[in-house]
């Protein structure tokens, strides 16, 4: 027996302590691994792209609510301004929805000093944009903190728009939400007609029309008189849905609904109602293998770079489809069945890939280590994809966009995927799925990189930071790697969870801490590759 291993200097700490001279900069993770404090800056900017509606293999819902509203609440202390800098940005279609902005804007107006809540007035109409959103927000609002003079003024602006066609089409498609009606919103935020248009789109809201005029009010009112129309007269939906441009929600509720009408409502059908009606269309017969003109349709508008710009389409939405529609039904909220068609699943992978935002090659050698143990297999939406799956489909969208790479999966060892540029997000996502197992050691990829003299220019960890089960700190392994092969590499670190801590030591200028789930993030890691950044 010796006790040589006790006497003699470690050369590494555990990631179960934190490393010495440095324990003011960390905290623990709720695995047990020490990690450095994210700051609220980054935590803040996490929470909104990710969101904290969700469960965790760590954390509930509500613990992680709890720490997502007190970084709001510290940063609207520092600086209002800059938390709604944050909001726009993720509410801009980088956030998987815009529940988790909404909410910090009502936190943000919940702000004490007159710069928070000019700050609230400048971004409010750029973040509740439609109805959905308006009682969302209204719903957070009453619960939160109530109608004060300022959020009175702001309601009444966004019922007093302008626009009135766009206000009808709005009303008309959201008649209630989240617990409200139009005429709860009207009543609450005691709005005032400014136009003859508005006290006729006001009345309706409020009462509803016991006899249909017999023309059509305004151009504005179209679509409404319209929907009333086909509420008396159910038998002829096809007219009502061509001559008044109805959308689903308007003309499914009170119209008969056959092939024919569900063919009128697809002719022009937006981006994102088509995203998450192509089972449901499959199901009814409108989208066949044997109808490509309907295939070609469904190609131009989900393959389309400006049609997934101005939709706001998320990856994880095109994400979330994909896998939706491959299951025929068996995944998410639908109770239909459908068989799904090749052509959709193949034009699915492409909207994937096109969501994410990317450039040309950079000519750099980029390893990605995808985080496979088993806290990556918990879900991150309700549909079934997993943090793992959002990992690897971003790990893989950013290598297609190069030439010079290698994607590796690690939990407490560092393995093969067998995944590269030719696997379709479906079959990298089922690569890296069946291989999660086991605790977290992100230093293990340094040490395969180390021992094979793998000289990368950047190596991507795509992975939820919780690092706990490894002999050594990652930070402390990136110093060796730097010492032994490459001096210059650079490490970006994409978080896919709303936690606190992150893998990067604030003193190494070439390492990175990124939230997940941004489409412009393959981007981003390109740029920073290049030094463009």
């Amino acid at each position: 027996m010796s006790y040589k291993f006790f006497t003699q200097p470690q050369n590494s700490v555990p990631q179960t302590q934190p490393i010495p001279g440095r324990e003011s900069e960390m905290i623990p993770g709720r695995s047990g691994g020490w990690m450095f404090n994210a700051g609220i800056w980054t935590m803040l900017r996490r929470c909104l792209l990710i969101g904290t509606a969700q469960n965790t293999y760590y954390a509930g819902k509500k613990e992680l609510t709890d720490d997502f509203v007190e970084v709001v609440r510290q940063a609207i202390a520092q600086n209002p301004a800059k938390v709604a800098e944050e909001i726009l940005y993720a509410s801009d279609g980088r956030a998987i929805n815009n529940s988790t902005p909404i909410f910090a804007l009502v936190l943000l107006s919940m702000g004490e000093t007159p710069e928070a809540k000019k700050a609230f007035q400048a971004i409010f109409s750029d973040v509740v944009r439609t109805g959905s959103h308006f009682y969302e927000w209204l719903s957070y609002t009453k619960s939160l903190r109530g109608l004060g003079m300022m959020v009175r003024e702001a309601g009444k602006k966004w019922l007093s728009r302008e626009d009135v066609k766009g206000l009808a089409y709005q009303l008309l498609k959201y008649q209630q939400r989240h617990g409200f009606s139009h005429r709860d919103a009207l009543r609450l935020f005691h709005v005032k007609p400014i136009t003859e248009e508005h006290r006729q789109l006001f009345e309706w809201a409020v009462k509803g029309w016991d006899t249909l005029p017999e023309s059509i009010p305004s151009p504005a009112l179209a679509q409404i008189w319209w929907y009333e129309w086909l509420k008396r007269h159910p038998e002829h939906t096809h007219e009502a849905i061509a001559q008044g441009h109805l959308t689903h929600e308007m003309a499914a509720p009170v119209g008969k609904m056959d092939v024919a009408a569900w063919q009128l409502l697809f002719n022009e059908m937006p981006i994102g109602a088509m995203l998450r009606n192509l089972g449901s269309l499959t199901e009814i017969g409108v989208l066949r293998a044997d109808e490509p003109a309907n295939l070609d349709r469904v190609a131009a508008i989900l393959n389309d770079a400006e049609h997934l710009r101005k939709g706001r389409i998320h990856p994880i939405d095109a994400l979330k489809a994909l896998k939706t529609y491959q299951s025929g039904g068996k995944l998410g909220r639908s109770h239909k069945t459908w068989h799904p068609v090749t052509r959709i699943v193949d034009i699915l992978e492409k909207t994937v890939e096109m969501s994410f935002d990317v450039t040309e090659p950079t000519g750099k050698v980029f390893l990605h280590a995808v985080d496979i143990s088993g806290s990556m297999g918990s879900y991150i939406a309700d549909i079934g994809l997993t943090c793992c799956e959002v990992a690897t489909t971003m790990a893989l969208v950013t290598a297609k966009a190069e030439r010079n790479y290698a994607i590796r999966g690690f939990s407490t060892e560092f393995r093969n995927l067998g995944i590269n540029r030719q696997d379709s997000f479906s079959s990298a996502m089922k690569k890296a799925s069946n291989q999660n197992f086991g605790g977290t050691d992100a230093a293990v990829a340094y040490d395969w990189m180390i021992q094979n003299r793998f000289k990368a220019d950047v190596v991507c960890f795509w992975t939820d930071s919780e690092s706990w089960a490894g002999h050594k700190h990652p930070s402390t392994a990136l110093a060796t790697y730097r010492k032994k092969v490459n001096r210059n590499i650079k490490a970006v670190y994409i978080t896919l969870a709303p936690y606190r801590i992150t893998l990067v030591d604030p003193k190494d200028p070439l390492s990175w801490d990124l939230g997940g789930f941004d489409p412009g993030m393959p981007r981003l890691i390109q740029m920073l590759a290049t030094g463009d950044l």
